[in-house]
């Protein structure tokens, strides 16, 4: 089984540190991160993903917006990069210790951050980077 994420979902999965939209996006973003520490891999998704279902709910849920999508896009080129193939749709992505710690390490230094520009929550990812990403859902 694999999770579905949206390309900018697998910048956020990093800092994700139980906050969110609502009580029912932290539940849900929980379990999807359990998920993935329990080594389902991820499939590269787009539009709304696993992490986005309980928003689609939710009048006019910004995950169905063009910001969303632009996010996506950056997210993609930029872990791509990194990855050195190709961040599409139907890529498979295996979420092993080392490439935890190459994104986490990317997220860092800003190299796969551009999908964060006016990102509400950038702060705060910020601040759990600069604090080496602990007490993150993925480091438990």
């Amino acid at each position: 089984m694999t999770v579905k994420l949206r390309a900018h979902h697998l910048l956020c999965m990093l800092t994700y540190v139980g906050k969110g939209y609502s009580p029912a996006f932290i539940a849900n973003f929980d379990a999807v991160a359990a998920r993935l520490r329990a080594g389902e891999a991820v499939q590269v998704h787009e539009g709304p993903d696993d992490i986005c279902q309980p928003l689609l709910d939710t009048e006019a849920p910004h995950c169905l917006g063009p910001g969303a999508l632009a996010r996506d896009a950056l997210a993609a080129q930029d872990i791509g990069r990194l990855l050195g193939r190709p961040v599409q749709p139907g890529a498979t992505i295996a979420l092993d210790a080392a490439r935890l710690e190459a994104l986490r390490a990317a997220f860092r230094t800003g190299e796969t951050r551009s999908a964060c520009a006016g990102c509400e929550w950038s702060a705060l990812c910020t601040s759990v980077a600069d604090n080496d990403f602990i007490a993150t859902a993925l480091r438990s």
